[in-house]
């Protein structure tokens, strides 16, 4: 894992490559495995691969996205605040295992933010999204998360110096 992390960046430019079925199966299982505060998983997780869908995803807001369009993949993490009010954090959680099971693959990935953006100056780019994907008008989108196969090359996080933890 530590190897994992040290490796994992955010990667915003991809091959025009397909992913394989049963990685894009495994990023999915391991994001619904993911933990949850007492085990609600108040998430809906959207698997995009239709590049029309990922060239409108790209514009869900202002700026910071259009690499989505380029992706293989994005996975659009929504939330029901009304089964937890942590439901930013539980589908945070699955966010970040959704990059971390990329990387074990060798591809690349990058979290495109949502809850709190805007499309335009009319509609948040949650409702932009859950409108272009027809989502439960009671969740929230979190984030879109870009995945594929490289097409940029970046090094590992340089060593940290950090306190260890004592043991009390």
């Amino acid at each position: 894992m530590l190897e994992l992390m040290k490796n994992r960046r955010s990667i915003r430019k991809f091959l025009d490559k397909p992913i394989d079925s049963d990685k894009l199966d495994s990023i999915l299982e391991c994001a619904l495995r993911s933990p949850s505060s007492m085990g609600r998983q108040p998430w809906k997780i959207t698997a995009v691969q239709d590049k029309n869908l990922l060239k409108k995803l790209s514009v869900a807001k202002s700026s910071g996205g259009l690499f989505l369009a380029e992706a293989a993949v994005a996975y659009v993490v929504a939330g029901y605040p009304e089964i937890t009010p942590i439901w930013i954090e539980d589908c945070s959680i699955v966010s970040t295992v959704i990059q971390l099971e990329a990387e074990s693959l060798d591809l690349g990935s990058c979290w495109v933010q949502i809850r709190g953006r805007m499309h335009d100056e009319d509609i948040s780019a949650s409702d932009y999204i859950k409108s272009l994907l027809n989502l439960d008008e009671a969740c929230e989108v979190l984030c879109a998360i870009a995945v594929g196969y490289k097409g940029e090359v970046k090094q590992g996080h340089q060593d940290v110096p950090y306190e260890k933890s004592e043991l009390k």
